[in-house]
């Protein structure tokens, strides 16, 4: 059974528009997941440690301040497409279109007021919570009006996110959840401890901004062979790496595939990642660098969290021979990603 409560949360600054944000709780017996309607942000995930106690494990704030200020989008769905387009540029049908450039020389993560910055319309479910916005044509740089929902569902031990959109004119989408990722419990020191594999033989190498030079490489042999279970701070070192801010490209397919597995064993907490998509982020939190106030008055340092972005490739739209991340008139994009909670 999963019991839904909506409670209200804050309201935005006068000079957002005002408006009420509410938060969502989905509970069932062995997870407990809060979502706010700003941002679509997953502001709180516990789950159960191999001793039944609860804990916490996504970063984030305790209050709404934290999420309109400027922070590294924590929990929140971002749009309409994800990671990095280089130069913020693109073509479409003859026509050239500038987005805007927030990160180096690139546009990130749907630009300055992305999907992670805005109200959603929420609708309460059975055993979760539905969320809908209309992206004007033109917002942020891209064509086309372009309804979108997005909505998590909690099923005993699993949190699905599921993504669905329709658009006027041909537009490029890619959207994912950015949780920020702590089996230890939110606040602790690092994810040094942490035991991850992700099912990928291929990667995406970038270049000194992060954008794929087009490249699809092979894992075999390199530090981004993960198909086996690697002790993270053990494998940065042997490999020298300061982190990972990659994509890995997953088989093919619209059939949901296990991708990614978190096992934490001083706690004996694992995440199951499943998903519809091509690609998945795994990002180290490489930029974080305990500056923000978190919840409880933690802070977040460097490496103190993980990422595992389902998504399509970063640059796609500028890459003809990377998956479509196209979406036409009369189509509907639609991806699913499964997060799995257990104890072992």
């Amino acid at each position: 059974m999963t019991t839904v409560r909506r409670e209200a949360f804050g309201r935005m600054p006068p000079e957002e528009g005002g408006g009420e944000v509410e938060k969502f709780v989905l509970q069932s017996d062995s997870v407990r997941v809060e979502i706010l309607s700003f941002g679509c942000i997953i502001a709180t995930l516990e789950t159960k440690d191999r001793d039944g106690q609860f804990s916490d494990i996504v970063l984030g704030f305790d209050t709404l301040e934290g999420y309109t200020r400027k922070h590294p989008f924590f929990g929140a769905v971002v749009g309409r497409v994800a990671n990095r387009i280089a130069h913020g540029r693109f073509s479409l049908d003859g026509k050239e279109y500038q987005l805007f450039i927030n990160n180096g020389p690139n546009s990130l993560h749907g630009g300055a007021k992305g999907f992670d910055k805005v109200l959603w319309s929420p609708q309460v479910l059975p055993n979760g919570v539905r969320f809908f916005r209309l992206s004007p044509d033109g917002e942020e740089g891209y064509p086309g009006d372009l309804k979108v929902w997005v909505t998590y569902t909690l099923t005993g031990r699993e949190l699905a996110i599921n993504y669905q959109a329709q658009t006027s004119k041909t537009t490029p989408i890619s959207l994912t959840n950015h949780s920020y990722f702590n089996l230890a419990g939110q606040g602790s020191r690092d994810v040094y401890d942490h035991e991850i594999s992700i099912e990928a033989d291929s990667y995406l190498p970038v270049d000194d901004t992060k954008i794929p030079t087009g490249e699809v490489a092979a894992v075999q042999g390199t530090g981004f062979d993960l198909r086996q279970p690697v002790e993270l701070g053990k494998h940065l070192q042997k490999f020298h790496l300061d982190g990972f801010d990659h994509n890995f490209c997953l088989h093919q397919g619209q059939d949901r595939r296990l991708v990614a597995r978190v096992f934490h064993p001083p706690t004996g907490r694992t995440m199951e990642v499943h998903t519809t998509q091509p690609g998945i982020q795994f990002y180290t939190g490489n930029n974080l660098d305990g500056s923000l106030k978190g919840k409880g008055a933690a802070t977040y340092p460097k490496h103190s969290a993980l990422c595992l972005e389902t998504q399509n490739w970063p640059d796609a739209v500028n890459k003809p021979h990377f998956p479509n991340v196209l979406l036409h008139p009369g189509e509907e994009y639609n991806h699913t990603t499964w997060l799995v909670f257990n104890t072992a």
